[in-house]
């Protein structure tokens, strides 16, 4: 099995995995340091030793996501070489993999209204640095003319946005596993970019 498919259960630093099962639950807003605190059976001033507040907390937990989905989407690319429709299917599994397997770690990217300037700036570059890997494999494939868009820019957006949409509505109790809605994905990835495969 390819590793990068492969994403275990979360590992979080007690504070991380309380922090984001507050924050699931009650939103960034209504959740108090001291609420976490109260959950660790710890004090205010001790949560603040590891952490100087709850933004640093939020931002903490976001590049951690980051860190992981872009370290799959990587050695997916990788492993595809120079192949643009292996790339971008690559890439789109990977995401779509990590929006179902992580789905309460993904749900923050809606919090990133929250965030002060400085770090929005920095998980938008993260998020940036995906949607630019998907604009460049789409439009390496337009030039080789394996994909027909003249929208390259527009649909590396779009399969972003309808694969981080995955986090919002996918259940492990549902009809469909991790790797089906994946395959799903990757097959409406491939028809927005107008690829026509070959008989």
């Amino acid at each position: 099995m390819r590793d990068w498919t492969r994403y275990p259960a979360l590992e979080l630093p007690p504070i991380l995995a309380v922090s984001l099962d507050q924050i699931v639950r009650h939103g960034y807003d209504a959740t108090s340091v001291r609420k976490i605190a109260g959950e660790l059976g710890v004090t205010v001033p001790a949560l603040y030793y590891h952490f100087e507040n709850k933004q640093a907390i939020l931002m903490a937990l976001l590049d951690h996501a980051m860190r992981i989905v872009t370290s799959h989407v990587d050695a997916a690319l990788e492993e595809a070489g120079s192949d643009p429709v292996a790339r971008l299917g690559g890439a789109v599994e990977a995401i779509v993999l990590y929006m179902a397997h992580h789905r309460d770690l993904a749900f923050l990217d809606s919090e990133r209204r929250s965030l002060t300037p400085a770090n929005l700036a920095r998980y938008v570059a993260h998020r940036d640095r995906i949607e630019g890997l998907l604009r460049d494999t789409i439009e390496d494939g337009c030039r080789a003319g394996t994909f027909r868009t003249s929208k390259a820019a527009a649909c590396g957006r779009a399969i972003l946005s309808m694969c981080q949409g995955v986090a919002g509505w996918y259940q492990p109790s549902g009809p469909q596993s991790p790797e089906e809605t994946a395959a799903d994905y990757v097959r409406i990835a491939l028809a927005a970019v107008e690829f026509e495969q070959s008989a």
